[in-house]
């Protein structure tokens, strides 16, 4: 099965932060799994640590490429996944949830998050 990672999944499954559900952690921990992560989380990781809401213990970089050893895909945006942007409802106003929201309805994939705004939209959430 196919699935997008939220930016808040992927720094608390980095980090083992127990605020991580059981479930989420399951399916991420599975191979037979394919969890992608957005270029928008790596976006948005890049932004909160410029303006000093996110601090890593190692770099971006080394923090991708240990993403990259691990079985984590990463999902380029696309002008299909921008395009879809313009039909979501502004339920959500921040833009890299919503490129995600966005990337899960055009792939037809569920996201992993704790958000429930997520919920509001036409995709699947799973925590």
């Amino acid at each position: 099965m196919k699935y997008i990672l939220d930016t808040q999944t992927i720094i608390w499954f980095s980090e083992g932060n127990k605020q991580l559900s059981e479930l989420s952690n399951k399916i991420i921990t599975d191979v037979n799994n394919i969890c992608y992560i957005s270029v928008a989380s790596v976006w948005e990781m890049a932004v909160k640590i410029k303006i000093n809401k996110l601090s890593l213990n190692i770099s971006l970089n080394e923090f991708i490429e240990e993403l990259q050893k691990q079985h984590f895909s990463f999902l380029k945006i696309n002008f299909k996944h921008a395009a879809y942007i313009s039909e979501l409802e502004l339920h959500h106003r921040d833009p890299f949830d919503r490129i995600i929201i966005a990337q899960a309805k055009v792939e037809n994939i569920p996201v992993i998050s704790k958000d429930k705004k997520l919920d509001l939209y036409p995709i699947t959430r799973i925590w």
